[in-house]
């Protein structure tokens, strides 16, 4: 098995949790993000762009105190007995002190022929020994102390997907492991804001926000090559820098910026080909201070870069929405992924899709007076793909092999002809007309290996114009992916709640707002913002980073608490996190410049026999790197509530009354 030190951020709350290992000493301070691009709200000012507040240090650590030996004869005769059986491939994780270095790497430690699917047991901790220390401020005057309800069911219908629309939004499988997503239909990477409000939902109340979180698997197999695979992937792997798309994000480019335009698309190019070349250097190695040091200064360029983008194309009357979504970047390990492959090869995608070729990146220049209508026009075909994408997630196969072609990608082709139609005639109002564009009419049913994606000059995704390595596509009746194998265990409840604010009421929160909460990757990009959700239920007043073994007619649960402070202004920002923040955790006030709105949790429960606790053998899907790092749970979020239906979640918490 895998076995790690792992370097633990201090809890958010200012309470460690039991289990929690703390740092040997200071191993580094976090650089501070510079012009980062912020997205103001459509009634905000055109221009967006802000100054980011400087990264607070790393906390110092103090010695890691041995680990608490398990209690009880069935737990550790379970763990002698994992121990006996496994191969040991262990991770070492040397922390290097002087310069702040974290590198993982991966070495073969022998073994019998055998190993176990079964995950460290050191990941996991009867919650009988993880001392209690949730933290709820008392309320002050003034407080809002009511809650919301929101039923959206648990993802019984089967809405999976790889892709993050939040953090690598235009990129698909931007997650690189399964997320459940409940409430809106039509999401995917691409799916625009307009697309998102009119979809169908699984939400009772109408709710059409999206709401998604990495998957729970048990996988009771013996696989004794799995380890191994990963261990050789990674020391052959050459990291990459994957980032969003941004031309074919673009509204109508307007002749008279055309030039300025391309040239900064171009700049976007050579950033991202200038930070692969320093990633050269970790070759075969997770190094977090590398991948901080890379991303940090890619983000800052790319926030300067595209906020001039935004800027000259507002000018010119065609304003771009939603480039702050498209800023930051991600270290990715696509070559480790794609050479640890799963076992079954039997044809299945997450969720059928159609995959269309795209148009805004590919039309010529377009004469101002033909800008808003081909604007128009252009979302309108991204409303017509959203639409298509959502009957397929409900057909549910019906209507035969044929249904999916007859019924949603022949009529989607019909439309397209005549929506490319539409465009070339406006622009051959006041210039040439454009040819071919029919040709970018088709869609097809998406077969694609998952980590495909467009090559040189995207300005994004390889600019060096290598092309990344393709991912294997979710696969069998357990939409299996490389190191995320075994059948998924689906939520026996998910309660979804917006809560008050201790010190003062809420304001309704913005349509459209993008909010995370936790890091997938704390083991290759730190665990700064990484944060304890696990746990059991009747022992609410305790969460772990660790996988709970919970006492019998307890179920596993994981709580998932976002930010409750708004910046009152911007609905995203370039790290995705700069525009909310978390209350104080002690008081519950919102931070200088922060204000409180209604603050989600989600509860996730799960009924995962105690045998299969005891033995290890349930895990969270992951990026391989992480090794199913209990510590790399997160969970996204997008609000589309209406704005009539947020100012009554808003109304019923500053009431103080339960409402659903």
């Amino acid at each position: 098995m895998l076995r790690r030190r792992r370097v633990r951020a201090p809890h958010p709350a200012g309470v460690r949790p039991a289990g929690f290992a703390r740092l040997p000493r200071r191993v580094g301070t976090a650089q501070p993000a510079a012009a980062v691009l912020t997205e103001r709200l459509p009634d905000g000012p055109k221009a967006i762009g802000a100054a980011a507040a400087p990264v607070p240090p790393a906390a110092t650590g103090t010695a890691v105190p041995k680990r608490r030996s398990y209690e009880g004869t069935e737990m550790t005769a379970n763990r002698n007995q994992g121990r006996q059986r496994r191969t040991r491939i262990i991770a070492a994780v040397t922390a290097v002190a002087a310069v702040g270095v974290l590198t993982v790497t991966f070495v073969s430690g022998g073994g019998r022929d055998t190993a176990s699917a079964e995950a460290d047991l050191a990941d996991f901790v009867p919650i009988q020994q993880v001392q209690p220390n949730v933290v709820t401020p008392p309320p002050a005057a003034g407080a809002s102390t009511g809650v919301f309800t929101v039923d959206c069911g648990t993802n019984g219908n089967g809405k999976f997907s790889p892709d993050n629309p939040v953090a690598q939004p235009g990129i698909r499988n931007g997650a690189e492991h399964l997320h459940d997503f409940v409430g809106n239909l039509a999401i995917d990477a691409n799916t625009p804001n307009e697309a998102l409000a009119v979809s169908g939902t699984t939400c009772r109340n109408g709710d059409r926000s999206s709401y998604f979180w990495p998957v729970v698997r048990i996988d009771q197999s013996v696989r004794a090559d799995r380890k191994a695979q990963l261990a050789q992937a990674l020391s052959t792997t050459q990291p990459k820098v994957s980032c969003p798309r941004v031309a074919d994000r673009l509204p109508a480019m307007p002749s008279s910026v055309s030039r300025s335009v391309r040239r900064d698309l171009a700049a976007l190019d050579r950033q991202l080909a200038t930070a692969n070349t320093a990633m050269t250097a970790s070759r075969g190695r997770i190094d977090q201070r590398l991948n901080r040091s890379v991303i940090q200064r890619l983000r800052a360029e790319r926030a300067t870069t595209i906020k001039r983008i935004a800027t000259t194309m507002s000018q010119a009357g065609s304003r771009p929405v939603g480039l702050v979504s498209l800023v930051d970047c991600e270290v990715s390990y696509d070559g480790l992924h794609a050479a640890h492959a799963v076992g079954s090869r039997a044809a299945s995608g997450a969720n059928p899709t159609v995959r269309c070729p795209s148009v805004r990146d590919k039309l010529p220049e377009v004469p101002a007076r033909a800008v808003d209508e081909v604007n128009r026009t252009l979302d309108l075909m991204d409303r017509e793909i959203a639409a298509a994408n959502e009957r397929l997630a409900t057909s549910g196969g019906q209507g035969g092999p044929d249904f999916a072609q007859n019924a949603v990608v022949g009529p989607l082709r019909a439309k397209r002809i005549a929506a490319l139609d539409r465009i070339a005639i406006a622009i051959g109002r006041g210039a040439e007309r454009p040819k071919g564009l029919e040709a970018l009419a088709p869609c097809v049913l998406d077969t694609r290996p998952v980590g495909e994606q467009p090559g040189a000059g995207d300005n994004g995704n390889d600019g060096d114009g290598a092309a990344p390595s393709a991912l294997p596509e979710p696969q069998g009746p357990n939409l299996e992916l490389p190191n995320n194998t075994g059948r998924i265990v689906q939520p026996s409840k998910v309660l979804i709640e917006y809560r008050g604010n201790a010190t003062s009421p809420v304001r309704p929160m913005p349509m459209f707002l993008r909010a995370l909460t936790g890091d997938a990757k704390p083991i290759s990009r730190g665990p700064a913002n990484a944060r304890a959700t696990w746990t059991c239920s009747g022992f609410a007043d305790r969460l772990s980073d660790k996988y709970p073994i919970c006492p019998k007619g307890s179920q596993v649960q994981r709580v998932h608490d976002f930010p409750g402070c708004w910046d009152g202004q911007n609905v995203d920002s370039a790290n995705h996190r700069d525009h909310v923040a978390f209350a104080d955790p002690a008081t519950g006030a919102c931070p200088a410049g922060f204000e409180a709105i209604p603050q989600l949790r989600i509860t996730i429960s799960y009924d995962i026999p105690r045998h299969i606790q005891l033995r290890g053998q349930y895990a969270l899907d992951s990026f391989p790197e992480e090794d199913h790092n209990p510590f790399s749970d997160h969970n996204d979020f997008i609000n589309v509530n209406s704005v009539p239906q947020m100012k009554k979640i808003a109304t019923c918490i500053n009431d103080g009354r339960r409402c659903r």
